[in-house]
């Protein structure tokens, strides 16, 4: 679904979070992708802080840093607002409506869902189809952020001589992605009801899709960066040589039973809760077929054998890239070790193919 933007190809998906920015840009022959260009850069310390831009210039630095590296091509930009950042809400319409008189239709009502002021408010909708207890209306779905949260994210972009045609919902960019995953997952991920945990540095997103399509989601606050600060407290280090000991290793002996083992504990627990408060929101939900485990902590070693023997459920860890070809250029930059961190960046890049 694209959101408060027009379809343009080709586009940078571009994920930023507290941590970095990264940005792939792709293309597609037939049905098979290709990684053109891909880089990934931090940002400054401070500057997005829960998911929200504070200093739109500085981040603007790291995209262009990012896009100069990479040697990507596409000037146009998909990004991607929290699920937290956004309202979303199916709501009916009679299917009589034309197109005009629907978008004057869906804000009238927009404005009974959005607790904010509408001058506030950017929204956009997306027919879903006919809804299926009367065929006389339609299922429309209806999205709407602040509209601050919008422009903070084309600032940053401007800042980095780019263009924003597209501002997605997370949520919505990782059910694009998933069809990326399909190839894990049996039946190709029809008839299965699956969960994925996509592991960031500051926040985790656990998302039950059936079909392919997102049914549940809960943020929490829980990533990388814990993992981080225990190096730094256990060890003296900076925020700086603690992310790369995290990523290179090279820490003392006691670096896994004492630091690494407990966050991975923790980091079950958080899946197990997540799973219980699934199961408890109602409408017959039934456990998960399988866990899909991505983010940059997807790559601990044994971490997705230790989630599958303390929930019960087969986990992987989930590689959006594994169908791909890849380019000599995405390669030079480490696309491969990066990629169970890309199924946000991915999910924005495919709506260059919507």
């Amino acid at each position: 679904m694209v959101l408060f933007g027009k379809k343009t190809q080709p586009l940078l998906g571009l994920d930023i979070t507290t941590s970095s920015v990264k940005l792939i840009e792709l293309s597609r022959s037939g049905k098979r992708y290709r990684v053109e260009s891909y880089s990934a850069e931090p940002t400054p310390p401070s500057s997005v802080s829960e998911k929200a831009i504070v200093d739109a210039k500085a981040v603007g630095e790291a995209i262009r840093r990012a896009v100069k590296r990479a040697g990507a091509k596409a000037t146009d930009v998909a990004v991607a607002i929290s699920g937290d950042a956004a309202i979303t809400k199916v709501i009916q319409m009679p299917s009589s409506l034309s197109e005009r008189d629907l978008e004057g239709q869906v804000e009238i009502q927009a404005d009974q869902y959005i607790p904010f002021p509408m001058e506030e408010v950017s929204f956009d909708y997306e027919i879903v189809g006919p809804n299926e207890q009367d065929p006389e209306l339609l299922d429309v779905l209806l999205v709407a952020t602040r509209t601050d949260n919008v422009d903070q994210r084309q600032s940053a972009v401007s800042a980095a001589g780019l263009a924003t045609q597209v501002v997605d919902v997370e949520a919505f960019a990782l059910e694009n992605a998933c069809q990326l995953l399909s190839h894990q997952i049996p039946d190709g991920g029809m008839g299965q009801s699956v969960a994925v945990v996509d592991i960031g540095a500051s926040s985790t997103t656990f998302s039950v899709l059936s079909d392919l399509k997102v049914v549940y989601t809960r943020d929490f606050n829980f990533g990388g960066q814990q993992l981080t600060e225990e190096i730094m407290r256990t060890y003296g280090l900076s925020m700086e040589d603690a992310g790369r000991a995290k990523k290179q290793g090279g820490l003392p002996s006691n670096y896994q039973p004492e630091v690494l083992e407990p966050f991975i504990d923790d980091m079950t627990q958080q899946v197990s809760r997540s799973l219980q408060f699934y199961l408890a929101s109602g409408g017959g939900r039934e456990q998960p077929d399988m866990i899909l485990v991505c983010g940059g902590c997807a790559n601990i070693p044994g971490i997705s054998d230790v989630i599958s023997s303390r929930v019960g459920i087969p986990t992987e860890v989930g590689d959006p890239l594994g169908q791909m070809k890849i380019s000599s250029k995405a390669k030079s930059q480490g696309v491969h070790k990066d990629a169970t961190a890309l199924l946000t960046a991915c999910g924005l890049a495919l709506r260059s193919f919507d």
